[in-house]
Formats: structure tokens, sequence, C-alpha cells
């Protein structure tokens, strides 16, 4: 342990050893950090997936069957709801957790790009190449998990070379002759149809097949009620840390907005509207004003028209059964698509004014 500049650091001579001319300090806090992330990297799994909707506990109770079992996986979902976040929860309490987990988005590299960050390349196998040739994800990812997220665009040629893979666990690098046999798991994600694609001819049945082995669908944000004020909250204390300001509150007056809210972008947009607001906001408070949510009814109710949390919320459950009240013309209808009792609906109805339909 030295101080430099007035700073206590701990000194770690095992590179001097190993090496004979290295020196590394490290911050306790930063080593301690460290340590307990690893430590508990396994034990959080699907502490990482926020809420406590049914919608969301419906999600983890089936990811975490389906995360034990070696075998590809494939996760659907909108835009947004956090579709890799649920394959590293998986990864972290399967088997592997102790091996790489690797990922790949296949829209954001063309077809030569994506084939050689997967599968590697041989030495000289194009200009420009490593000397050595550079293995690939699969490669690195040997015993662990290899994620490939937006698996519907995947061009024909890749998707032979990965059905492949799936089918004898083996692939040639690109430019290379030499057979590559490695032990992965595959897990994959989109926001598409897949079963469309297939029908339309976009996507070989064959690997649909492969990949859909084991699936959980990720519920839109939309459909997760109350775990919307939760996540907002969260990336409220997030936003406010990495911008360094002290934490903001929201006011009771932005819940039906944010509840009433259709978010195209699901978590990925909450988290972005926080951030803004929480950079905007000028008070501690953070009103209607400062969240940026257009196209919904309550969007522009200002924070003196609220009394209360409960205002807010009744406000906001009056509005929801008049609309949902349309598509749903019967109180056991409606009690099933909210998944409460047609008695509970029913007071509901009473309560609000809103007349039985015949």
């Amino acid at each position: 342990e030295i101080t430099v500049n007035g700073q206590t650091l701990l000194l770690d001579a095992t590179p001097i050893t190993d090496a004979g001319a290295l020196l590394t300090l490290y911050q306790p806090n930063r080593i301690g950090e460290r340590l307990s992330a690893l430590h508990h990297d396994h034990a959080e799994g699907f502490d990482a997936l926020l809420g406590e909707s049914p919608a969301i506990r419906t999600l983890k109770a089936r990811a975490q069957r389906v995360a034990a079992l070696d075998a590809p996986l494939l996760i659907q979902g909108e835009t947004g709801t956090g579709k890799e976040l649920v394959a590293r929860a998986c990864h972290a309490i399967s088997a592997r957790h102790s091996a790489p987990f690797l990922a790949l988005n296949c829209a954001a590299l063309p077809e030569n790009l994506a084939e050689s960050e997967l599968f590697g390349y041989a030495p000289g196998a194009f200009t420009g190449a490593q000397r050595g040739g550079k293995p690939g994800l699969m490669e690195l990812a040997n015993q662990g998990t290899v994620f490939l997220d937006e698996i519907g665009e995947m061009s024909p040629y890749l998707q032979a070379k990965l059905l492949r893979f799936l089918n004898d666990g083996s692939f040639r690098r690109v430019g290379g002759d030499r057979e590559v046999k490695v032990n992965v798991r595959i897990l994959s994600a989109t926001h598409r149809d897949l079963e469309k694609m297939v029908s339309e001819g976009t996507f070989r049945e064959d690997l649909f097949y492969r990949l859909n082995v084991l699936n959980v669908e990720v519920p839109p944000l939309r459909e997760r009620g109350q775990d919307i004020l939760l996540l907002a909250r969260y990336f409220m204390q997030q936003a406010c840390a990495q911008i360094q300001r002290p934490v903001c509150r929201l006011a009771p007056g932005t819940y039906p907005a944010l509840l009433g809210n259709r978010w195209p972008g699901n978590v990925r947009q909450l988290q972005n509207v926080i951030f803004r607001a929480a950079a905007i906001c000028e008070s501690s408070l953070v009103d209607i004003g400062d969240l940026d949510i257009a196209g919904t009814s309550v969007a522009r109710q200002s924070d003196s028209e609220v009394d209360s949390l409960e205002q807010a919320m009744e406000e906001f459950e009056k509005t929801l059964l008049e609309k949902l009240y349309v598509s749903y013309p019967s109180t056991r209808q409606l009690a099933s698509r909210l998944q409460t009792s047609h008695t509970a609906i029913a007071h509901r109805l009473r309560k609000y004014g809103i007349p039985n339909k015949p």
C-alpha cells in the first residue's frame, strides 16, 4: 500500500515477477468493485431484469427453465425490450457461465465482415488481413455462448454456414481449408416474424427450426404496467449519477403520461426519455414538461392538476378502462385482458361512472 498524489493505492507486484518491468497500481475501491462483480455475476442472473409485473414474472419463469437446457434458444420481442439482457441472464445461470459470452449484431455489419467476425479468417484470406489470421467469435467463445442479435437480418449465405455449424459443430475460417470444431451454445434474437419470413422465402426454414429449439418472448413495455414507474426511477438514478447531479424525483403528474404512453421503442426509449429529462430539468423535481413524450392523452397534464399519486392513478385507470372497453365490450372480456377478476372490473366501471354495455 503506497500513497501517490495524496491517494492511497494498492501495489500489485505480480506483473514485476512475470514480466520484469511492469508496475500496476490500483485504487482499493476499484479492486473491491471488480472482485464483487466477479463474485456476483453468476448469482445475479435474472435479478438484472427489473420488474414485478405478471408479464415479466412469466418471462423470468420461462427463461429460467430454458436457460439451464444446453440447446439453441430464440428470443423474440419488439425492438428495445431487452432481448440481449435476457440472453446474458440465461448465460449467467447456465452451466457455461464461467466461459465467454460474445455477441454479434447481424444487422450492423455487411456479409463479408459479419462472416469473418463470426468465423474468423485464415492467414492471407484478403488484403489487409492479419499475418497469422484471426479467430472469430465462435472460437473465442469456445465452451461458452454466442449471441446473434437481429438474426432475421442475416444473409442467405451466412444462414447456410450457420446451419452447417449447428448441425455438426464445425466450420472453416474465411479463406481457410481446415475444419475448426468448437463447443458453443447459440442464442439468437429478433424483432421480426421469422415464421412469416420462412413462408416468404427470406429465411431458411431448416435454420429456423434449428434456432427455435427453445424460445422465449420478451413483453413490450406497454404491457408491463407498474414496471414502467419502477424502471423510470431506476433510470433516473442512473442518469443523475452519469451526469453528476443530485438525484431527481419524478413528480406525480408524470405518472399518467409514463403509464399511458405506447412506448414503441420500449425500455430503450424510456431510458432515453428519462436521461433527457434528467439533463434538462432545472430543479430536483421532474415535471411533465421535462418529459418528451408525445401521442398520449395524458401527456400534457400539468403537475398542478394532480393533487396526489392516488388521483393520478385514478385518472390513468379511468382513461385506460374507457379506451379498452371499446375493444373488449364485456366486463368478462375486459377482465381477461387486464388479468383481473370480473368483480374488480365491474366495481371500477361503477366507480368511474362508465356505463355497462348492453
